[in-house]
């Protein structure tokens, strides 16, 4: 199959005027006086759909400007509606007494003022940067639906698939760049074709570009890489219930909705496009119940689409996740995410089902950006043994192996709707019954010495 060859860049002097074009329709911004970036290193991961990008810069602050408090962070319109997470954190000393603070990131203020579209994100430093003062920054971000598929179908699934992943050579940033190198990683070393800005290099499965010097703020470099990938799936849409009972074992139930998501296969017919779901899944709880660490594989193949969703479940003990504050509250310790770290969801709703008699459900959610969170009023769920149930349900959108992190439901409980349970009622009808029963006895015996007397 024959590609069209993007190197259109590969002349000197059409570098040259894209970076003067780029220069000239930046403009100043308004940030805090005095920063700039002494170095910058960019690092893009690619893997699947998801491209995760790690950002290292040495910020300075000059000696005549004012004390900076932030730290601007920009990205592209696109970046920002397939921005899955972003994540700050400032590193001080070096070798074994280098430290990572954490720090605030959140959407700036700043915005309107920034030529082209650029969106502008603050990364909210603690201690302030005095003048004269340098720190430096690391960003770890994630882009979902990365790449796109080219061509967007293919006839066999003996053909290579190919998708581009389009990016810039240089950072887009609103502070003017001294140094900076940018690195792209591919999942393999079958790569059709690069475009070439000089400097290039490429060792393997790792592309170079750089280094750059005097960068002028909001420049872009636009850069082009096609390379060949496996089928790989995204889950449009999972819904994960959650059954927390007074006493058992956590019911955990996931319905998964998927597509490959690359290119499809057309043909008129072919079993990958209606493939067979059988009602009753292949893996069964008796093959896995004695392990503690299973693993199961999930082959997408070319132009598959899951239409009918299908459910995977499984239980776990209450005693490992339920604990009592010391408010007096009990609280529910889960894991918010996916089984899938390399996987995309699209639209993942999680809700969980307290016990009966539970009230004041509160959801703490701990992630470095909670505006995506959407917290819905506390409902009622029904079955067919009680009388209603409150649950909490959180959604969220772009959620990537990032998202794996410990979420918490806190709830006042009632011991008395214990006995709501069958087998709990069970048991207490049988303790009465042997009370009475002994009780009764007790009675018949000395009733009867006293008929003796």
């Amino acid at each position: 199959m024959t590609l069209p060859t993007r190197r259109t860049l590969a002349n000197p002097v059409v570098a040259l005027l894209l970076l003067l074009l780029s220069a000239v329709s930046s403009s100043s911004l308004p940030p805090e006086d005095g920063i700039r970036i002494i170095s910058a290193e960019k690092q893009i991961h690619l893997t699947g759909p998801i491209a995760r990008v790690i950002l290292t810069l040495e910020v300075e602050n000059a000696a005549a400007a004012t004390d900076a408090s932030r730290v601007l962070l920009a990205f592209w319109p696109w970046e920002v509606e397939h921005l899955a997470i972003v994540r700050a954190t400032r590193v001080e000393g070096k070798h074994r007494k280098k430290a990572h603070e954490p720090l605030r990131v959140e959407p700036s203020d700043l915005t309107a003022a920034t030529p082209n579209g650029a969106c502008l994100f603050s990364a909210l430093l603690s201690t302030h940067l005095k003048p004269g003062e340098a720190t430096t920054l690391e960003v770890l971000y994630v882009l979902t639906h990365a790449v796109d598929p080219y061509p967007a179908a293919i006839v066999g699934r003996s053909e290579s698939q190919l998708v581009y992943y389009h990016d810039s050579a240089v950072l887009l940033t609103p502070y003017h760049v001294l140094e900076q190198a940018t690195y792209i990683k591919l999942p393999s070393n079958r790569i059709e074709s690069i475009t070439m800005v000089d400097p290039t290099s490429r060792a393997g499965a790792e592309i170079k570009y750089g280094t750059y010097y005097n960068q002028m703020p909001i420049t872009y470099l636009r850069i082009s890489v096609c390379y060949e990938v496996g089928p790989f799936a995204v889950v449009e849409k999972l819904e994960r219930k959650v059954d927390i009972p007074c006493q058992g074992h956590i019911k955990v139930t996931d319905q998964y909705k998927m597509r490959h998501d690359v290119a499809w296969y057309k043909r008129i017919f072919s079993r990958p496009e209606c493939p067979r779901i059988w009602p009753l899944a292949n893996t069964l709880s008796s093959s896995i119940k004695d392990r503690l660490y299973f693993t199961l594989l999930q082959g997408p193949r070319y132009g598959w689409h899951c239409t009918p969703s299908f459910t995977a479940g499984y239980g776990l003990p209450l005693e490992d996740f339920l604990f009592e504050s010391v408010d007096g509250r009990r609280y529910i310790n889960l894991t918010f995410g996916i089984p899938q770290l390399d996987t995309v969801v699209d639209d993942f709703a999680t809700t969980v089902i307290l016990p009966e008699g539970s009230k004041n459900p509160q959801a703490i959610v701990h992630f470095p950006n909670p505006q995506a969170i959407v917290h819905f009023p506390t409902k009622t769920s029904y079955s067919y043994h009680d009388a209603g149930r409150a649950k909490v349900v959180i959604k969220k959108k772009n959620v990537v192996g990032e998202h794996n992190v410990p979420f918490q439901v806190y709830y006042e409980s009632n011991p008395t709707f214990m006995l709501a349970d069958p087998s709990t009622l069970w048991a207490v009808i049988i303790v009465v019954v042997c009370v009475a029963y002994s009780l009764f006895q007790a009675f018949s015996t000395q009733a009867g010495n006293q008929d003796t007397i």
